[in-house]
């Protein structure tokens, strides 16, 4: 693969809420993966140069809550080319939550294994636009065992989609299979709060305690939240990594920003789309909730673009979301857009405006020269 320098960085945010802004201006990058971080970089035996131009390079955002089905559509919005659309939202990996909108999506233990596995395996073939897709969020049915588990991590399943879509849905139930799934080494989500679509449930903060998940999906309600007091118990009394999600309930993202604020919870944050739902398909989605808990969620904007790229890529065990050696070399370029009164991209986070994304790169490759779907940014990169 060709070698990249990108330079003349003017923010570099890492992904690393600890550290969220690097003291470095170029970043090199070699077989798809980041070679150096650092100050003016040269230039020699580079085949691509990309000018920032002084703008904001961040790794790629990841979306963790996606309900992907097979390729590129979904039957529940009629919609084609919903990820690749997303890719022009600065996004470069999605995390399925489960394949739940599959039309006659099996609901025995054989079917939802043998989909889990299909979609792995599609998804590892296919990347709509250039975008990344872990796929299979096997959804919890009673009758899988043990061996079901173990059969499925070989067969790179990587995540256990929304529990409580499934027919698993009690603490007892589903805890022996979550202890199963962290066996194996997948990343069990939970669904949280009331319900969302036909076949869902309400589930209470005691639930999600009891089941032990390494996700407390949209927290916020996907759309319907938890009361306040639950939320406050999962903030306050756990160390679970929660999940604000563009499609909840907005009020609710603010109350978990103030006590993600007070618990000075931010690496336990993580940023979700949840779409294709009943609220429809909005490909900036995770850029409009880094743009919410900015601006009036009082959570620095460098350290809401961590949430949505390091955060997601630790708890879902990614070889992406941190701008360091050995990290895939993914990243989105973007700056304050035409008219705005930010000067960069993290200003214009704290304004209340969505930056201007002008290149995404997955695996050191430029997948989009410029967005279709941002505003026009004040200062665009460069080949």
């Amino acid at each position: 693969m060709a070698k990249m320098l990108i330079r003349n960085i003017g923010t570099l945010v890492s992904g690393d809420v600890s550290n969220p802004i690097l003291d470095a201006d170029s970043v090199l990058v070699s077989d798809g993966k980041i070679e150096k971080v650092g100050k003016s970089l040269s230039a020699e035996g580079i085949d691509v140069t990309v000018d920032a131009q002084g703008t904001t390079v961040s790794p790629g955002l990841i979306d963790s809550h996606c309900h992907v089905m097979l390729g590129d559509f979904t039957p529940r919005q009629r919609m084609l080319d919903f990820l690749d659309s997303e890719l022009h939202g600065g996004v470069t990996m999605v995390i399925s939550a489960g394949e739940v909108h599959l039309p006659g999506r099996p609901k025995d233990a054989a079917g939802v294994k043998a989909l889990a596995i299909l979609a792995a395996k599609s998804f590892e073939n296919f990347r709509p636009g250039g975008i990344k897709v872990r796929g299979g969020g096997l959804i919890l049915e009673p009758g899988l065992t043990e061996e079901d588990f173990a059969e499925m991590a070989k067969e790179g399943v990587k995540t256990v989609g929304e529990i409580g879509l499934g027919k698993v849905k009690k603490p007892e139930e589903a805890a022996p299979m979550v202890r199963w799934a962290k066996k194996y080494g997948m990343t069990v989500m939970m669904h949280t709060g009331g319900t969302s679509i036909p076949g869902s449930s309400v589930v209470t903060a005691d639930q999600v305690i009891a089941t032990d998940p390494d996700v407390v999906s949209h927290l916020n309600g996907g759309p319907t939240a938890v009361p306040l007091e639950e939320a406050r118990k999962i903030i306050m009394d756990t160390d679970l990594t929660y999940e604000i999600a563009h499609c909840g309930n907005p009020k609710m993202i603010l109350e978990i920003c103030r006590l993600t604020r007070e618990k000075n919870s931010y690496d336990r944050v993580i940023i979700g789309n949840d779409h294709p739902s009943g609220t429809g398909v909005v490909p900036l989605g995770i850029l409009r909730v880094l743009n919410m808990i900015s601006s009036v969620g009082e959570i620095p904007p460098e350290i809401a673009v961590c949430m949505a790229t390091g955060n997601t890529a630790r708890v879902h065990k990614l070889d992406s979301g941190f701008i360091e050696p050995g990290k895939a070399a993914d990243f989105v370029i973007m700056d304050a857009p035409m008219g705005s009164v930010g000067d960069d991209a993290l200003s214009a986070l704290a304004a209340g405006d969505i930056p201007g994304v002008s290149k995404v790169i997955v695996d050191g490759e430029i997948k989009v020269q410029k967005s279709r779907n941002t505003p026009p940014p004040k200062r665009a990169a460069t080949l």
